[in-house]
């Protein structure tokens, strides 16, 4: 059995990764969860595989999964596995290569461990609470840039509408990538300056990406600057923004 938690997530990270890359560019199965939002067969066949493997080590944690039936017993759990099996499954299905897994365990609300790895691009991001975070074995820090304009910033179009801003969006530099835990995790390796969504983000989303950020040195809250939670009964927070803490602190402040 794995020496800690952190160890038993990078091999499972592993694992899921040659399962994935099975039907990756093999035209799997999919299927439309609704509102555009695509599952494939690769999604379940890692999602049973990780499932598994994770509870047979850790039999006492509970689990959070996006492909996986809610089971609230598990808000009784001190420990939980919150999971993504494949984080950008449309970029997946469509044969790129920014997909990834993502892993992370909670434990009081606050998580402990995380691993993200993107199989295709052989990136294996890790952090332990309290460890600092690595990207290959390799220590990583987010970005420390002392302002707001000309930052480089991961998030979608739609979280610059004016409307979002008090004075209008900032002047930064937009980009994106399809899966968010990796989004997340770039921030961490201080590629990008920052990070945020506005939307209500799903749990398995972003566990393991937070945890990455902050052991990086980042700050890491939701749209309103509140610590973010997990293990929460709905599997929501209230979007996520992550930066260093300058750049980090000009966006919740520019926010309305």
């Amino acid at each position: 059995m794995p020496a800690t938690d952190l160890d038993l997530l990078h091999e499972t990270a592993l694992e899921a990764g040659e399962i994935a890359r099975r039907f990756w560019r093999e035209d799997p199965q999919v299927w439309d969860k609704g509102g555009d939002d695509p599952v494939s067969e690769a999604d379940f066949a890692v999602d049973t595989h990780l499932k598994q493997r994770l509870l047979a080590a850790r039999p006492d944690y509970g689990w959070v999964s996006e492909e996986t039936a809610d089971d609230m017993s598990r808000l009784d759990r001190e420990r939980v596995f919150i999971i993504d099996p494949i984080d950008g499954t449309r970029a997946f299905v469509a044969g790129e290569k920014t997909w990834a897994h993502s892993l992370a365990i909670a434990e009081a609300g606050r998580i402990i461990a995380a691993c993200v790895y993107l199989p295709v691009r052989d990136k294996l991001y890790l952090a332990r609470k309290g460890g600092g975070a690595t990207l290959n074995g390799a220590s990583v820090m987010a970005s420390e840039r002392g302002e707001l304009d000309g930052a480089t910033v991961l998030s979608p179009k739609v979280s610059f509408r004016p409307e979002f801003w008090t004075a209008g969006p900032p002047p930064v530099e937009r980009h994106f990538r399809p899966s968010l835990a990796y989004r997340m995790a770039l921030v961490a390796e201080g590629r990008f300056d920052a990070m945020m969504t506005l939307r209500p983000a799903w749990e398995w989303d972003i566990a393991a990406g937070a945890l990455l950020v902050a052991e990086a040195g980042g700050e890491v809250t939701d749209r309103r600057g509140r610590p973010l939670t997990f293990n929460s009964p709905a599997r929501q927070t209230e979007g996520v923004v992550t930066a260093g803490g300058a750049v980090h602190a000009a966006l919740l402040s520019g926010l309305a």
